[in-house]
């Protein structure tokens, strides 16, 4: 075992209790960093902390064992106040192996823990992550509390007697290590304990040996004489309102809530859908509702997903699609059929790094201007933005309230870090939604000139949309298409004046949905400065501008979740301010759409790394701009 400690003083964990910790687990991508973390995520829950994740893995399956861009990471933010963000730094960081430590040794707080395996610091993995020399045994990591030992051995031990080979025994390192992890924060382990036995329940001895993994690393942490570095740390729960939690994903929450949104449109639900990353989770997690009247379907491509869903929504059931940008893009055609035949339709867009494959597996909020302009022809279409993972589930009910009150497809755009966070979520009683049942016609909705029953598909109601008719209904046998239609009759028309009439109403039933007032996230309605966010930056803009005015500074913070159209009143709210900063993960769209809507001088703050905005990062941009 060697050990190193820095300054006490600056030691992130303490063993006093703090009020939050950010822990960071990060190895190979076959070391189990995501399962980790998810029932590390669990236990926390179940703690009654608050929390927030942010999982961070390669694009690849699996990568060269031991490679820098093999690396996966799982971080963690958790305490007992209010928590928005994964945190900017970790205060603990857990490496498996020598490119674990080096990709993510700089993120790690001056005087931050470091537990590291010895076991895989072998020369052979130092140099695959192209270190000189050992850094747990030079002075490279001094700034650091440092906690090094053979866990790879202590594995091999804690499951010798389950008859593993070593290649096995080793996959259930991640098993000891969270025990330890358990351990320093106070964790109970018999919720994982039983986890792995549901789990591993077609084989027994797999269970039991990840058990007395996890049991072993527990215990080395109770037993082992360790000087400095390693102590119990104990961070009491948060306060929270009464009611039911669960940890929620992005993901999660937006097929609950679009099985929510079905339900109150009393409609059954139909998903075409096509894997992809990191959008491929809504199709899993849908599949798993059928009860709830949910269809899903794996299409051949993304053209024939969309197509599908907009198939079922012409038969009278909510079709619903979703992938991510690329995916989009081959959606792009099939969702101007969408608006021109007035059908209602869900899209969710879990954006990621692009152009074109990018960064499949990291985030961004690249796609703005697709959701908002990018379709051929005049080709409006509402667009929801959700904040956070728990928050996704009130927009993707919003999301599908527009579209069938409105008749018209609604892309819901989540991005990477949403769709795969976690933090608490209050399970909402279902009594507290309103209602918004479809109706479809049942008999002609006009009469012609000698006072004969008329069927008119596309007589609009006071909302612009036209009326829901299901195909064999009699008597409403009707046309539909990509074709511009006749504005009343619904028959194929290249009249010039009809194509003008029917484009300015289309654009008008979208000008018109009916969307709440923007409100204010923190602080006043007028003033020095407005950050002005939309999507996942929520979080951390929260946290900013917290600070910035705990500091006196004058700064309100406002997230925007209808990003088209836009709430009637934010022009007026945004000339309120002398300025106005918009910190975005793209190279500065929303400051686009905000300048060409209101002539604000809106200014940017764009970030496209793959990483989310860190809390410290809108500080500063705050202070500068109000210097």
């Amino acid at each position: 075992m060697a050990t190193q400690a820095a300054d006490q003083s600056e030691a992130a964990v303490k063993s006093e209790n703090p009020e939050a910790v950010v822990v960071r687990f990060a190895g190979d991508s076959g070391d189990g960093m995501q399962l980790t973390g998810g029932q590390f995520t669990l236990s926390t829950a179940l703690a009654g902390n608050d929390l927030a994740t942010f999982p961070d893995f390669p694009a690849e399956i699996r990568a060269p064992q031991g490679t820098l861009f093999g690396v996966s990471a799982f971080q963690i933010n958790f305490g007992s106040t209010a928590i928005e963000t994964a945190g900017d730094a970790p205060d603990v960081l857990v490496a498996m192996n020598p490119a674990a430590l080096k990709v993510n040794l700089a993120a790690l707080k001056p005087g931050g823990l470091i537990i590291a395996d010895t076991g895989e610091f072998t020369k052979r993995n130092l140099d695959k992550a192209h270190y000189d020399a050992n850094p747990l045994e030079d002075d490279s990591l001094a700034q650091y509390q440092l906690l090094a030992f053979d866990i790879s051995a202590h594995t091999v031990e804690a499951v010798k007697p389950f008859g593993l080979g070593n290649k096995d025994a080793l996959r259930c390192k991640n098993m000891w290590t969270l025990g330890l992890a358990l351990w320093m924060f106070d964790r109970d382990r018999k919720p994982l304990q039983d986890w792995l036995k549901q789990k591993f329940a077609k084989a027994p001895d797999i269970a039991d040996a990840n058990i007395a993994a996890l049991d072993a690393g527990h215990a080395y942490g109770e037993t082992a004489e360790l000087s400095g570095p390693l102590k119990q740390v104990h961070v009491d729960p948060v306060a929270t309102e009464p009611g039911m939690y669960r940890t929620i994903t992005g993901a999660e929450a937006v097929s609950l809530g679009l099985v929510a949104g079905a339900q109150l449109a009393e409609l059954p639900m139909f998903f075409g859908g096509y894997p992809i990353t990191p959008a491929s989770a809504i199709l899993h997690h849908l599949a798993r509702l059928k009860e709830f009247g949910v269809t899903t379907f794996q299409a051949e491509d993304e053209i024939a997903a969309i197509c599908s869903a907009i198939g079922a929504s012409w038969a009278g059931q909510l079709g619903v699609t979703s992938s991510s940008g690329p995916g989009i893009a081959l959606k792009t055609e099939a969702i101007g059929l969408g608006i021109m035949t007035e059908l209602p339709l869900v899209i969710v867009n879990s954006q990621r790094g692009g152009p074109s494959t990018g960064l499949p597996t990291k985030t961004e909020q690249s796609d703005l201007y697709q959701a908002v302009y990018g379709r051929n022809g005049d080709a409006p279409m509402p667009v929801i933005a959700a904040r956070s993972p728990a928050d996704a589930f009130e927009c993707a009910i919003e999301a599908c309230r527009i579209a069938v009150e409105y008749m018209t497809p609604v892309m819901l755009l989540t991005d990477g870090y949403i769709a795969n966070a976690a933090e608490p979520w209050k399970v909402p009683d279902p009594a507290s939604f309103a209602a918004f049942p479809a109706r479809f016609l049942t008999e002609k909705n006009a009469t012609d000139a000698d006072g004969n029953p008329q069927l008119l598909p596309y007589k609009r109601d006071a909302k612009g949309a036209r009326p829901w008719i299901k195909p064999g209904t009699p008597d409403l046998m009707h046309r539909i298409g990509g074709i511009e239609k006749d504005a009343q009759t619904g028959n194929i028309s290249y009249d010039p004046a009809n194509h003008q009439l029917m484009t300015d109403l289309r654009k008008a039933k979208v000008e018109g949905i009916a969307v709440p007032p923007q409100d204010i996230a923190l602080g006043e309605g007028a003033g020095k400065l407005a950050v002005v966010g939309w999507g996942s930056t929520f979080g951390p803009i929260h946290q900013a501008v917290r600070r910035a005015r705990r500091k006196g500074l004058e700064v309100s913070h406002i997230h925007v979740r209808h990003i088209w159209p836009m709430p009637a009143n934010l022009g007026e709210l945004l000339k309120g301010f002398d300025k106005v900063l918009v910190p975005e993960m793209n190279t500065g769209q929303f400051k686009t759409v905000l300048r060409d809507q209101f002539l604000v001088d809106a200014q940017p703050l764009t970030k496209t790394s793959g990483q989310p905005f860190k809390i410290a990062e809108l500080e500063a941009a705050i202070e500068e701009a109000l210097a």
